[in-house]
Protein backbone atom coordinates (compact mmCIF):
# COMPACT_ATOMS: atom_id res chain seq x y z
CA UNK A 1 0.00 0.00 0.00
CA UNK A 2 1.26 3.46 -0.90
CA UNK A 3 -0.60 6.62 0.14
CA UNK A 4 -0.11 10.33 -0.55
CA UNK A 5 -1.29 12.44 2.41
CA UNK A 6 -1.72 16.22 2.22
CA UNK A 7 -3.60 18.71 4.37
CA UNK A 8 -4.43 22.34 4.92
CA UNK A 9 -3.96 23.59 1.35
CA UNK A 10 -6.27 26.57 2.04
CA UNK A 11 -7.32 27.27 -1.54
CA UNK A 12 -4.02 26.48 -3.25
CA UNK A 13 -5.49 24.26 -5.93
CA UNK A 14 -2.40 24.27 -8.14
CA UNK A 15 -0.36 22.25 -5.64
CA UNK A 16 -3.09 19.62 -5.41
CA UNK A 17 -3.16 19.31 -9.20
CA UNK A 18 0.63 19.09 -9.25
CA UNK A 19 0.67 16.35 -6.57
CA UNK A 20 -2.02 14.43 -8.43
CA UNK A 21 -0.14 14.58 -11.73
CA UNK A 22 3.08 13.54 -10.02
CA UNK A 23 1.75 10.66 -7.88
CA UNK A 24 -1.64 9.36 -9.03
CA UNK A 25 -0.15 6.52 -11.07
CA UNK A 26 2.21 5.39 -8.30
CA UNK A 27 0.02 5.54 -5.19
CA UNK A 28 -2.99 3.46 -4.23
CA UNK A 29 -4.86 6.41 -2.76
CA UNK A 30 -4.49 10.18 -2.34
CA UNK A 31 -5.80 11.71 0.88
CA UNK A 32 -6.60 15.33 1.74
CA UNK A 33 -7.09 15.85 5.48
CA UNK A 34 -9.24 18.96 5.22
CA UNK A 35 -9.13 22.72 4.87
CA UNK A 36 -8.83 22.53 1.11
CA UNK A 37 -11.29 25.44 0.93
CA UNK A 38 -12.39 24.06 -2.46
CA UNK A 39 -15.77 22.92 -3.67
CA UNK A 40 -16.38 19.22 -4.11
CA UNK A 41 -16.54 19.65 -7.89
CA UNK A 42 -13.19 21.46 -8.16
CA UNK A 43 -10.99 19.42 -10.55
CA UNK A 44 -7.96 19.95 -8.29
CA UNK A 45 -9.50 17.83 -5.51
CA UNK A 46 -10.94 15.15 -7.82
CA UNK A 47 -9.41 11.76 -7.09
CA UNK A 48 -8.58 12.54 -3.47
CA UNK A 49 -10.33 11.16 -0.41
CA UNK A 50 -11.33 14.47 1.17
CA UNK A 51 -12.65 15.37 4.61
CA UNK A 52 -14.16 18.60 5.85
CA UNK A 53 -11.97 20.92 7.89
CA UNK A 54 -12.92 23.84 10.10
CA UNK A 55 -12.26 26.31 7.22
CA UNK A 56 -14.24 24.30 4.65
CA UNK A 57 -17.78 25.34 3.80
CA UNK A 58 -18.52 22.43 1.47
CA UNK A 59 -21.25 20.24 2.99
CA UNK A 60 -20.44 17.41 0.57
CA UNK A 61 -17.20 16.63 2.41
CA UNK A 62 -17.70 14.29 5.39
CA UNK A 63 -15.99 15.01 8.70
CA UNK A 64 -14.60 11.47 8.94
CA UNK A 65 -13.82 8.78 6.38
CA UNK A 66 -12.86 5.20 7.11
CA UNK A 67 -11.51 3.37 4.09
CA UNK A 68 -10.00 -0.03 3.48
CA UNK A 69 -6.83 0.15 1.38
CA UNK A 70 -4.42 -2.70 0.76
CA UNK A 71 -5.86 -4.75 3.60
CA UNK A 72 -5.42 -1.87 6.06
CA UNK A 73 -8.05 0.34 7.67
CA UNK A 74 -7.45 4.09 7.24
CA UNK A 75 -9.26 6.73 9.30
CA UNK A 76 -9.12 10.25 7.81
CA UNK A 77 -10.29 13.37 9.64
CA UNK A 78 -9.24 16.99 9.89
CA UNK A 79 -8.78 16.86 13.63
CA UNK A 80 -10.60 19.96 14.86
CA UNK A 81 -13.52 17.89 16.16
CA UNK A 82 -11.07 15.83 18.24
CA UNK A 83 -9.07 18.73 19.73
CA UNK A 84 -5.80 17.55 18.16
CA UNK A 85 -4.10 20.83 19.05
CA UNK A 86 -4.41 19.82 22.71
CA UNK A 87 -3.91 16.07 22.66
CA UNK A 88 -4.35 13.01 20.46
CA UNK A 89 -6.38 11.23 23.16
CA UNK A 90 -9.85 11.82 21.64
CA UNK A 91 -8.54 10.92 18.20
CA UNK A 92 -6.98 7.76 19.61
CA UNK A 93 -10.31 6.66 21.12
CA UNK A 94 -12.15 7.28 17.85
CA UNK A 95 -9.44 5.39 15.92
CA UNK A 96 -9.93 2.45 18.28
CA UNK A 97 -13.70 2.55 17.68
CA UNK A 98 -13.05 2.39 13.94
CA UNK A 99 -10.39 -0.30 14.27
CA UNK A 100 -7.98 1.93 12.35
CA UNK A 101 -4.47 0.88 11.42
CA UNK A 102 -3.64 4.38 10.18
CA UNK A 103 -4.98 7.78 11.25
CA UNK A 104 -4.39 10.71 8.90
CA UNK A 105 -5.28 14.19 10.16
CA UNK A 106 -4.32 17.85 9.88
CA UNK A 107 -5.60 21.05 11.53
CA UNK A 108 -2.55 21.96 13.63
CA UNK A 109 -0.29 22.52 10.59
CA UNK A 110 2.42 20.67 12.57
CA UNK A 111 3.85 17.63 10.84
CA UNK A 112 4.48 14.46 12.77
CA UNK A 113 4.12 10.71 12.83
CA UNK A 114 3.92 8.36 15.77
CA UNK A 115 2.64 4.94 16.68
CA UNK A 116 0.07 4.83 19.46
CA UNK A 117 -0.87 1.33 20.50
CA UNK A 118 -1.29 -0.48 17.16
CA UNK A 119 -2.14 2.53 14.97
CA UNK A 120 0.11 4.97 13.14
CA UNK A 121 -0.96 8.61 13.48
CA UNK A 122 0.22 10.98 10.77
CA UNK A 123 -0.17 14.71 10.33
CA UNK A 124 1.48 15.71 7.03
CA UNK A 125 1.76 19.34 8.14
CA UNK A 126 0.40 22.10 5.91
CA UNK A 127 1.18 22.41 2.22
CA UNK A 128 0.60 26.19 2.45
CA UNK A 129 0.93 27.55 6.00
CA UNK A 130 3.35 25.41 8.05
CA UNK A 131 3.86 25.80 11.77
CA UNK A 132 6.94 24.69 13.65
CA UNK A 133 9.00 24.53 10.41
CA UNK A 134 9.28 26.75 7.38
CA UNK A 135 8.82 23.97 4.82
CA UNK A 136 5.38 23.44 3.29
CA UNK A 137 4.91 19.68 3.50
CA UNK A 138 3.08 16.53 2.48
CA UNK A 139 3.76 12.86 3.20
CA UNK A 140 4.05 9.53 1.43
CA UNK A 141 3.34 6.36 3.40
CA UNK A 142 4.54 3.00 2.06
CA UNK A 143 3.37 -0.14 3.81
CA UNK A 144 4.34 -3.77 3.45
CA UNK A 145 3.55 -6.72 5.70
CA UNK A 146 6.15 -5.83 8.32
CA UNK A 147 6.63 -2.08 8.30
CA UNK A 148 5.30 1.34 7.38
CA UNK A 149 7.71 3.95 6.05
CA UNK A 150 6.66 7.59 6.39
CA UNK A 151 8.48 10.15 4.25
CA UNK A 152 7.90 13.90 4.27
CA UNK A 153 8.44 16.17 1.27
CA UNK A 154 8.37 19.92 0.75
CA UNK A 155 6.32 21.72 -1.88
CA UNK A 156 9.24 21.42 -4.34
CA UNK A 157 9.09 17.62 -3.85
CA UNK A 158 12.41 17.46 -2.02
CA UNK A 159 12.44 14.75 0.64
CA UNK A 160 13.08 15.94 4.18
CA UNK A 161 15.13 12.84 4.99
CA UNK A 162 15.79 13.80 8.60
CA UNK A 163 12.04 13.44 9.27
CA UNK A 164 11.61 10.00 7.68
CA UNK A 165 10.56 7.24 10.02
CA UNK A 166 9.86 3.53 9.74
CA UNK A 167 7.39 1.83 12.05
CA UNK A 168 7.25 -1.91 12.62
CA UNK A 169 3.77 -3.36 12.21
Amino acid sequence: MKVLVVSDSHGWSEILTELKERYEKEVDVMVHCGDSELSDDDPAIAGYIVVRGNCDTEDEFPYDVVEGVGGRRIFVTHGHRYDVKLSLMKLKYKAQEYGADFVFFGHSHLLGAEKIDDAIFLNPGSITLPRGRREKTYAIVEVDKQQAAVRFFDDRHQELTELSHTFML
